[in-house]
């Protein structure tokens, strides 16, 4: 279940979003929103490449804290190609972190050794 959520959100979640919200250059955008899975590229500098009870945020150089930020602050960039990107990248880690957590409802172990759990830590959550 898991697997099919992650990767719906992914690929069909922001067919929705193109096709609702830019008629006309839906497809463009689509391709736009999918190109942003390209940051999961950081996912080739870990040891193992995947591991399934690893959290990406905070983890992977373009999954951390900054890097989220900084997707975030180019939302509000004029431009609206970079918008759309910086939407791809909001959606992508929002996706991934909803992967995070159910990870984390199977497996609590998981939780308190990742990255994620000092950033809670630190807000109290």
């Amino acid at each position: 279940m898991q697997f099919l959520v992650h990767y719906s959100l992914h690929f069909i979640f922001p067919a929705l979003i193109a096709i609702a919200f830019f008629k006309k250059t839906w497809l463009k955008v689509y391709l736009f929103l999918l190109s942003t899975m390209l940051i999961d590229l950081d996912h080739l500098l870990a040891n193992p490449i995947f591991d399934p009870h690893r959290c990406s945020i905070g983890f992977h150089p373009l999954h951390s804290y900054y890097a989220i930020a900084f997707y975030f602050v180019l939302l509000f960039y004029p431009k609206q190609t970079v918008k759309i990107i910086a939407l791809g990248f909001v959606l992508h880690i929002l996706t991934d972190l909803l992967d995070c957590f159910l990870t984390f409802s199977k497996c609590h172990d998981c939780f308190v050794n990742a990255k994620i759990h000092d950033f809670f830590s630190f807000m109290n959550f």
